[in-house]
């Protein structure tokens, strides 16, 4: 027990809560909101914060409110679309921050705990172990092939750290899952400690070649892609994609899971056409999408 309240003691001071600010017109405020609270882990003595893409996408203001009390402006410096990490930067002092875990990579069985702010003043935390390292797909056109799934739930706001016994962050709390046993999801640490250097020079994962984007939310029902949402302004939506599309084939290749769906769809780069064979109150259609990028739509 003792062991456990002294590492409690050594790792909170190194989390924050992020208070962000989006303007009511960016395309991700209709869906996240142009107000938004997460958990972030400082990484880093000079002030670098890592968290989760969504919380600050758009984001025109930050504020950090540390441990102690203090509060302090910061800015987004870096965002990876793919992996869903991001990075903000603040100045004003050297801060406590985690190490982060390097190999062996977290693995099933490893015992892990979570913390994360539930406000300006207040941080929780939870226990459990890692239930598996499989792949995810989400269902607005993300996935990973290396998902981290606890039996820790996340306590508080997403963002946060997923840390081992040792006090190593080894991945950045995302989600929280309605499964048995696999309670909460976490992108594994990797995403920013191999790409760092990247990530800080270009602000982004610049080596990445692009891939095409459609802008839907897709869910999957007896091995059919249904579309259940198209962002408006996206390249579905300017191509006439529906919600209720059943997505038949991408390039004339069947998809029965997005997962597979999203194989197809990323096989093409941004810019390039993509045709999509949809079924649409009893008829079959094709359209032609020309894909966009993710990052030019949301920055």
């Amino acid at each position: 027990m003792n062991a456990s309240v002294r590492l409690l003691e050594e790792t909170l001071p190194a989390t924050v809560h992020l208070r962000v600010a989006v303007p009511e017109g960016h395309p991700s405020a209709a869906v996240l909101g142009a107000e938004r609270a997460g958990t972030g882990t400082l990484v880093d003595t000079g002030g670098l914060i890592l968290t989760v893409n969504y919380v600050v996408l758009g984001a025109n203001g930050i504020t950090v409110t540390l441990f102690d009390g203090r509060e302090l402006a910061a800015e987004l410096v870096a965002q990876d679309y793919y992996s869903g990490v991001a990075l903000v930067a603040m100045t004003g002092g050297a801060f406590p921050a985690l190490p982060v875990r390097s190999l062996p990579e977290a693995a099933v069985g490893d015992d892990v705990f979570i913390l994360a702010s539930v406000g300006e003043s207040a941080r929780r935390a939870s226990s459990g172990g890692i239930s598996s390292v499989a792949p995810f797909d989400a269902n607005w056109e993300y996935t990973l092939d290396r998902a981290i799934y606890s039996t820790a739930m996340n306590p508080g706001l997403g963002g946060g750290p997923r840390v081992d016994t040792l006090g190593r962050v080894v991945g950045v709390v995302s989600l929280n899952l309605n499964e048995i046993g696999r309670f909460a999801l976490a992108v594994p640490i990797e995403h920013y400690r191999d790409w760092r250097g990247e990530l800080l020079q270009y602000g982004r994962r610049a080596s990445r070649p692009s891939r095409a984007w459609l802008g839907i939310f897709s869910a999957v029902v007896r091995r059919h892609v249904i579309v259940a949402g198209v962002l408006p302004g996206a390249p579905a939506a300017e191509a006439g994609l529906a919600q209720g599309d059943v997505v038949l084939a991408v390039d004339d290749a069947e998809v029965t899971s997005r997962r597979d769906f999203y194989d197809r769809l990323w096989s093409r780069r941004a810019g390039e056409r993509v045709q999509l064979q949809v079924y649409r109150n009893t008829a079959t259609l094709t359209l032609t999408v020309v894909s966009g990028d993710v990052e030019d739509f949301f920055a």
